[in-house]
């Protein structure tokens, strides 16, 4: 073979092993992306699947509960966490748990397992109104607290409206009292340099602007709307527990301050220690518990965590992070 035909030939061979090389890469991509598109379909049909038995399982659920409810049985329902509007202790779904509880011929007696730091005074105050009616036109069905880690202002207030309470020695009870929290920003406004415009049409309608400074008579004003509504408060427990409230020498009673549930039983707050079981067991005499409280659907759950997770994560990319209860 001559020098020349070499050298001819040799770049049209260069341009084959690099178009087979080519052709080789762009079928490695195809073959990733398809494996991709297979990937996502899958993950898909995987969570159609979960979705599908979630929703079978749910009135499965249902039908056992149902099957409970056709026996003797102590009804129970959950306070639990912050008492407020959209949370799982608010007033629709504790009221709406109550009324099945008590519209249920089986149902011999209603316990409130609580274990809540308080929330709402408007809330709280509904789900009271609601006990006590209940109680008044179904006077063969009492109504038992029983009080856990904590029941505290407003779960108290909720408390109070039962026949009786109960709680562990250790349990934390009572924070009779009302709050109300905010910042002052005025210095650190002056100090930046930042000069603060509120527009209103009320002389008194930004009094809780944090970046404008204290006028002693909206901070008056302000506190005696918290007082009418400890005054509100404490009413109701008097009403709600009676004589069997120590409040002869115990000033501090109303004052905000929680005891434990050894302490809380001396001074009246709470009748008797004890727990769910035993309630349903001794107290009520039928020990088979059936939950009434509200739930969400397991669908529900996954979707408020989906939120949640997507809320956290961009807080984070914002470098915001709202306020926490601690």
């Amino acid at each position: 073979m001559s020098d020349e035909w070499k050298a001819a030939s040799a770049p049209d061979a260069d341009g084959k092993s690099w178009k087979l090389l080519e052709t080789t890469l762009l079928a490695g991509v195809r073959e990733q992306r398809r494996a991709r598109r297979w990937g996502i379909f899958f993950k898909l049909l995987t969570f159609v699947y979960l979705f599908g038995a979630l929703a079978m399982f749910s009135p499965m659920l249902n039908l056992q509960k149902t099957a409970a409810r056709g026996e003797n049985h102590t009804a129970l329902i959950e306070v639990r966490g912050m008492i407020a509007d959209q949370e799982a202790a608010s007033a629709d779904n504790i009221v709406g748990s109550l009324r099945a509880a008590f519209d249920d011929p089986k149902t011999k007696g209603v316990i409130l397992r609580i274990n809540s730091p308080g929330g709402s005074p408007v809330q709280s105050g509904y789900i009271y109104d609601e006990i006590r009616r209940l109680r008044a036109e179904h006077q063969d069905i009492k109504v038992y607290a029983v009080i856990t880690d904590l029941g505290a202002s407003g779960a108290y207030y909720i408390a109070s409206a039962a026949d009786e309470i109960y709680a562990d020695k250790s349990s934390l009870v009572g924070s009779i009292g009302v709050t109300a929290a905010t910042f002052g920003f005025v210095d650190v406004m002056t100090k930046l340099g930042v000069e603060r415009r509120v527009y209103t049409s009320g002389e008194h309608k930004a009094f809780l602007d944090p970046f404008q400074p204290q006028k002693a008579e909206e901070t008056q004003f302000w506190q005696g709307v918290l007082d009418t509504t400890h005054r509100q408060f404490i009413d109701s427990v008097k009403q709600g527990r009676g004589d069997r409230l120590k409040v002869e020498g115990h000033p501090e009673l109303f004052s905000g301050l929680i005891w434990s549930g050894e302490q809380a039983l001396a001074l009246g707050l709470i009748d008797k220690l004890g727990n769910s079981s035993y309630v349903a067991r001794e107290v009520i005499g039928a020990k088979e518990l059936v939950d009434y409280t509200v739930q969400d659907s397991p669908l529900d759950r996954f979707a408020k965590k989906i939120g949640a997770s997507v809320a956290e994560r961009l807080a984070l990319w914002t470098g915001f992070q709202g306020p926490a209860l601690r």
